[in-house]
C-alpha cells in the first residue's frame, strides 16, 4: 500500500506505488493532500463481481478511485475534484505508463461536490448515473491545528454542513440501490447518520482502531440508496498487533487490494 517515494524529475512531487506496484500515483510533495491508508480502505469497500460505474468525490490525485480500478477489472471510475492542481495530478497519474491497464476505464472531472440541481448536471454529474460513490470528505474541525499550506487546508478543513452537502450529491448521482462508501473520523458519526436521513438506509459502520484497547481513529461507512434496512455497527477492525507497526493480515490484504471489505 505505502508509496515507494520515488521522486520525479522535479522536487515538488513524487510517484508512489500502491497495491504492491499494481498502480502508481503522482502526488504533490510539501503541499496539498497525500493519499495513503485511508484511500486504500475506502476503495476496499467497493465490492462487486460485475461491471460497475464508480464516482470518487473529492478525489485529489485519484488514489481511492485508482485503487478501485486496480482491484476490479470491470469498474469504470470518474475522479471528481474541485482543485485544478489536484485534478492535473490525477490526469498525470492516469497517463503514467505503469497505469496503462487502468487508463481506458478512468476519467477526471473538475467539479465542485457542493453543486446542486442543474448546475451539478451541467458540470458533468448527472442524476442516477453511478452504481457506487466513494468519498473521503475533509475531516479537520476548527479546533485542529492550522496548516500554512492553503491547498492542504482546503483538502482537510471541514465546514458546517459538509456531510449534508456531500451525501446529498452522492444520493443524487447514485442509481436506486447504489452504494455510498465513506471514511471519516468517529466524531462525525452523528452528522453522517443525520445526512443519510431518508436518502440512505442499511448503514453499516465499522470502527477502525490502531491497536487493541485503543480508541477508534476512523469509521468506515457504507449505505444503500433508498434502502429501509436498519443501521448496523460491525465488529471493529484492528490495524496493528499490540506492539509494532505491521498491519494485521486482514488489514494488509484490504489496503493492498487483495480482498474487498464486503457488506454483511
Amino acid at each position: 500500500m505505502a508509496g515507494d517515494g520515488a521522486t520525479s524529475d522535479t522536487v515538488t512531487e513524487t510517484i508512489d506505488s500502491f497495491h504492491r506496484g499494481r498502480f502508481h500515483l503522482v502526488q504533490p510533495l510539501g503541499q496539498g493532500h497525500r493519499s495513503g491508508m485511508d484511500a486504500m480502505l475506502l476503495a476496499a469497500m467497493v465490492a462487486t463481481d460485475k461491471g460497475c460505474t464508480v464516482a470518487d468525490l473529492g478525489a485529489g490525485a485519484g488514489a481511492a478511485g485508482m485503487a478501485v480500478a486496480s482491484r476490479l477489472a470491470q469498474a469504470e471510475v470518474l475522479l471528481v475534484e474541485r482543485s485544478p492542481l489536484m485534478a492535473a495530478f490525477a490526469r498525470r497519474s492516469i497517463a503514467l505508463e505503469e497505469n496503462r491497464a487502468l487508463a481506458a476505464r478512468m476519467s477526471v472531472l473538475e467539479a465542485d461536490v457542493a453543486l446542486t440541481g442543474r448546475a451539478r448536471v451541467a458540470a458533468g454529474l448527472a442524476d442516477a448515473s453511478f452504481d457506487h460513490v466513494v468519498m473521503n470528505p475533509p475531516f479537520n474541525d476548527g479546533s485542529d491545528r492550522k496548516t500554512p499550506d492553503a491547498l492542504k487546508a482546503e483538502a482537510h478543513a471541514m465546514v458546517e454542513g459538509l456531510f449534508e452537502t456531500w451525501i446529498r450529491t452522492a444520493c443524487a448521482i447514485l442509481r436506486p440501490g447504489g452504494q455510498m462508501s465513506l471514511i471519516a473520523r468517529p466524531q462525525s458519526i452523528a452528522d453522517i447518520v443525520a445526512a443519510c436521513g431518508r436518502r440512505f438506509g442499511g448503514l453499516e459502520i465499522t470502527p477502525l482502531h490502531p491497536r487493541p484497547g485503543e480508541n477508534a481513529v476512523r469509521i468506515l461507512v457504507t449505505a444503500i440508496k433508498q434502502s429501509r434496512a436498519r443501521l448496523t455497527f460491525r465488529a471493529p477492525l484492528i490495524m496493528h498487533d499490540a506492539q509494532g507497526h505491521r498491519f494485521s493480515p486482514f488489514v494488509d490484504d484490504l489496503t493492498n487490494g487483495r480482498i474487498a471489505y464486503r457488506r454483511k
